[in-house]
């Protein structure tokens, strides 16, 4: 049987409008989540004093994991619908979020915005909307949450839902072509069921919503880039790096070139799942047995090509940046940490060329001395050490990144144009 197309979806949303809520009877009831598994979360629940949380503590059971992980460990649960298989990248708070959302080792075909009705539009709904549409997210289902916790009103429903068009539109969000849904994630009305308690809304549930999103071409034709996540020495097998297929195909016997290293070797097996493959597909997470490269060699944040179009190495990148979180203000010479793809290392913010209208994408200044929190600008780039770097246009994932300091997440963005590496 030949299996479903597969989409990445993230919810979003401020803190404490449902969002794990949701994703939790999303799971149950898909049937992804079973009636046990739901009886121990309600009894988890319960013995921290939070009843209703039961939906919640499903995406959770990740979290120590979350905590003890600095660089991309998101809670991922799979569903299925007629149509399509889904993985749910969870996005916990704001920090992870960014980060989760451009390192993550998935990234989101679509995005659902989750706001609650009984408490409207919040500041960081606003900020996540924004940047997920940054970030370069083109399908949008938006959930309108909490319903049961306004007596399921229609009137509270339109005045949320006017408000938000009104804002979103402002940021170049189609809104008359997405799904605004009524529902209550608590007791699962519109999410895969029809609401009873909602007869007044005659559009799609969440489920028909996601199932009119149309999923991501597989970017097959297009050269090899597996950027590395990590690397193993396997008795018998030799070098084992591990990473997800972004773009092209990758079979055993393959002659690989590793950038920005510029070593080759030749694939002599790949497995998934604990599983030989004849074929590694972008978005396939493989391991593969490479002869001919020594361990230390290569590492985490490297990426593999075909020789005959190797990963190119950046001499400096142009990047359109949003702004996120910064105590005083982004001048030239900046040079927080980049996590760009895989690979983690300092760069140097060395121009300033514009600064933006984050609502229309105009240019406000030209040359400004320096940025700060909210601002959208173009910037030049300068890696400290080699790294490979693509346009985003032509491979989206080694073409986002975030820069972090100070502990948080201060600027997310993606490569414009890229100046290569001489020789």
């Amino acid at each position: 049987m030949a299996e479903k197309p597969h989409m990445n979806l993230i919810f979003v949303g401020h803190v404490d409008h449902g969002k794990s809520t949701l994703v939790g009877r999303t799971l149950y009831d898909s049937g992804a989540l079973s009636e046990n598994e739901l009886r121990k979360l309600k009894e988890e629940a319960a013995k921290v004093g939070k009843a209703t949380f039961e939906f919640a503590f499903a995406m959770d059971a990740l979290k120590e994991e979350r905590e003890r992980g600095v660089t991309i460990d998101i809670a991922h649960k799979d569903f299925k619908t007629d149509k399509y298989y889904f993985t749910i990248i969870d996005a916990p708070g704001h920090k992870d979020f960014v980060k989760n959302m451009i390192t993550g080792a998935s990234q989101a075909d679509a995005a659902v915005l989750v706001v609650s009705c009984k408490d409207g539009i919040q500041a960081q709904t606003i900020e996540h909307a924004f940047l997920i549409k940054v970030l370069g997210v083109k399908q949008f289902v938006i959930a309108v949450n909490k319903m049961d916790a306004v007596e399921f009103s229609q009137d509270k429903y339109n005045a949320v839902v006017s408000d938000l068009k009104a804002k979103l539109k402002g940021m170049g969000y189609p809104v008359d072509k997405i799904p605004f849904i009524p529902i209550s994630g608590y007791k699962g009305d519109n999410v895969i069921k029809k609401g009873g308690n909602l007869g007044w809304y005659n559009g799609p549930t969440l489920v028909d919503a996601l199932n009119a999103l149309i999923p991501p071409e597989k970017p097959l034709n297009k050269p090899l880039r597996l950027p590395i996540q990590e690397v193993f020495t396997i008795t018998g097998q030799g070098t084992v790096p591990v990473g997800r297929v972004e773009s092209g195909i990758l079979k055993p016997n393959d002659t690989v070139v590793i950038m920005p290293e510029n070593v080759s070797g030749t694939v002599k097996s790949i497995e998934m799942h604990h599983q030989a493959l004849l074929q590694a597909e972008p978005g396939d997470n493989v391991g593969f047995a490479i002869k001919g490269i020594d361990r230390k060699a290569v590492k985490r944040g490297s990426v593999v090509g075909h020789p005959d179009n190797p990963p190119q190495v950046a001499e400096s990148f142009k990047a359109q940046i949003v702004v996120l979180n910064h105590p005083t203000a982004i001048g030239k010479n900046y040079t927080p940490v980049f996590h760009l793809h895989t690979a983690q290392l300092a760069c140097n913010i060395t121009k300033i060329l514009e600064k933006k209208d984050p609502k229309t994408g105009a240019t406000m200044q030209e040359n400004p001395d320096f940025i700060k929190t909210g601002d959208v600008a173009i910037v030049e780039i300068r890696p400290t050490k080699p790294v490979c770097v693509e346009k985003y246009s032509e491979y989206p994932a080694l073409g986002r990144f975030a820069m972090r300091d100070m502990g948080q997440t201060v600027a997310a963005g993606i490569v414009l144009e890229v100046t290569p590496k001489k020789g």
